[in-house]
């Protein structure tokens, strides 16, 4: 069966964006579908797009102001705008420009794939002229609701050529090809050159580990490399969109309590792929299946919640206390989270223990049936769309 997916939900924010701020950039790891959004745009828009990996559009920013200030009425798109740091300070001159022109909104879509590093140029010399989105490959909502689709999105992850692939084995090697595709070329563009061998050794230790407590000095000793370079290999990963750090959330309740983050790669598919998981077959009876499906909702539901200001922890207590995704809105409110791979899902003492500790206001039970039920007094198994469209709806 052909996958199908809805559109993009992050479409209508960014059109309000781009209407507000002269300047907008969208974040978001390679070949998760920016070009192809800011194709849409720009056909939209009648926008100017110009691919900075492009020889022959870098050539026509050799004199980035003069060619830029023939464009000032049109929307130009620059996409991976990070390969050419000198024209932010161009760009705030073009846009104050425009404001006293009277043009104060729509001027320029920025694309880039490296966060930390776009976000402390364009921060730099564009503040108070921009604004941020980030998309993310498809998550839970943009695929069909159907228990095949999600599973696929699960063995598969959400970049689009992956998803959409026409089978099992052409979505592997897709993203086979972009592990190597990211060591060989992309790395080395945003930092010291790093040997692909050992960046893959880290990022398949990653996978093996997924969802552990990181632990930067074992996996430097499993390099052969010291902590701060080991770090940094982390810090580069983080930076590209491709491994989350999930903090430990603090609160003074006089427990002793695990400080140290757990570490996850974002995408489920790439988890797979580093292991040599093909199928559903064989992701049911690898030792990370628990893992990865943890990883998978987490990442989901914090994809989705983030469009609503939500920031997400774990809690873990000496004593064995545990929620596995703690919600934190913007109001102080806290919804707690257990995710089960299982059809009978019940929640674990520790999670009882936990909530008693923090006292959340909603708490779940994550898990891959269909229907919602009540599993205990105030906590409720949902399915992971079902939560995920609670998340997407705007706070009252």
């Amino acid at each position: 069966m052909i996958a199908s997916v809805k559109p993009r939900r992050i479409v209508p924010e960014l059109e309000r964006r781009l209407d507000e701020a002269p300047a907008v950039v969208l974040l978001g790891p390679r070949q998760a579908g920016k070009t192809t959004l800011a194709h849409a745009v720009s056909e939209a828009r009648d926008a100017l797009y110009l691919d900075l990996e492009s020889e022959q559009d870098r050539a026509k920013l050799a004199e980035p102001e003069l060619y830029l200030a023939d464009h000032l009425e049109r929307l130009v798109v620059l996409d991976e705008v990070h390969r050419a740091p000198g024209l932010f300070p161009v760009l705030r001159g073009l846009i104050d420009r425009g404001r006293r022109a009277g043009r104060r909104s729509g001027l320029y879509l920025l694309l880039g794939s490296a966060a930390l590093e776009l976000l402390r140029q364009s921060g730099e010399t564009l503040a108070g002229r921009v604004s941020y989105l980030t998309l993310d490959p498809f998550d839970v909502l943009e695929v069909d609701d159907t228990p095949a689709a999600r599973d696929r999105l699960w063995l598969r992850g959400g970049f689009p050529e992956s998803f959409l692939a026409p089978d099992d084995p052409r979505s592997l090697r897709w993203r086979q090809d972009f592990i190597q595709t990211y060591l060989e070329r992309d790395i080395p563009q945003f930092g010291p050159r790093i040997a692909a061998d050992r960046l893959r050794r880290l990022w398949t230790m990653l996978a093996h580990q997924q969802g552990g407590l990181l632990n930067v000095a074992q996996f430097a000793r499993n390099l052969g490399v010291d902590v701060k370079t080991a770090g940094g290999y982390l810090d580069l990963l983080v930076d590209l969109l491709l491994v989350r750090r999930l903090p430990s959330w603090h609160a003074n309740l006089g427990k002793r309590l695990v400080r140290s983050p757990k570490v996850y790669i974002r995408d489920s598919g790439l988890v797979h792929a580093l292991l040599g998981i093909g199928d559903r077959e064989t992701l049911l009876s690898h030792p990370v299946l628990g893992a990865s499906w943890e990883g998978f909702v987490i990442e989901q539901l914090l994809v989705v919640a983030a469009t609503q200001g939500v920031q997400g922890h774990f809690y873990r207590t000496s004593g064995g206390a545990e929620i596995d995704l703690l919600l934190v809105h913007p109001d102080g409110r806290l919804w707690a989270i257990e995710i089960k791979r299982s059809l009978t899902p019940r929640p674990e003492r520790g999670f009882h223990s936990a909530c008693a500790d923090l006292a959340p206001e909603r708490r779940f039970v994550v898990y891959p049936g269909d229907q919602a039920y009540p599993v205990g007094e105030g906590i409720q198994a949902v399915p992971l769309p079902t939560l995920a469209r609670l998340l997407a709806e705007p706070t009252p």
